[in-house]
């Protein structure tokens, strides 16, 4: 973990979400920077042999960590339509598989199986 993350995360939780204390500048830089994670990544769904970019609302459900119950997405985190980004210790084959049954799993498909395809943005 950055030590900038490191430090956000204790003004917002050891604070209850409370920033009063926090340094402005600090916020500022971690909030305002045109990217959080080393690689940005697109993330298309398969249904039914239908292709379309992951919907924004799907990704941020999956990547909050108390839907999937697993530290190894920590590092991910959405940015838009079929956009994510990730640190370098998430491997994207085996996010896309993650993805995949968890959507499927969650009815996304209407009763077919989703399937996740994940690959550097350009």
């Amino acid at each position: 973990m950055s030590r900038e993350r490191g430090m956000i995360g204790r003004l917002f939780f050891t604070m209850g979400g409370h920033t009063s204390s926090a340094q402005p500048s600090l916020i500022a830089r971690c909030y305002t920077r045109r990217g959080m994670f080393a690689r940005k990544l697109k993330v298309e769904v398969l249904v039914d042999g239908q292709r379309r970019p992951a919907p924004l609302d799907w990704l941020d459900s999956f990547c909050m960590r108390n839907f999937t119950g697993s530290a190894e997405f920590d590092d991910t985190l959405p940015t838009g339509e079929g956009m994510l980004e990730a640190g370098l210790e998430v491997d994207p084959e085996r996010l896309a598989a993650a993805i995949g049954e968890w959507l499927t799993k969650r009815g996304k498909g209407n009763g077919k199986p989703v399937t996740v395809e994940i690959r550097a943005a350009n």
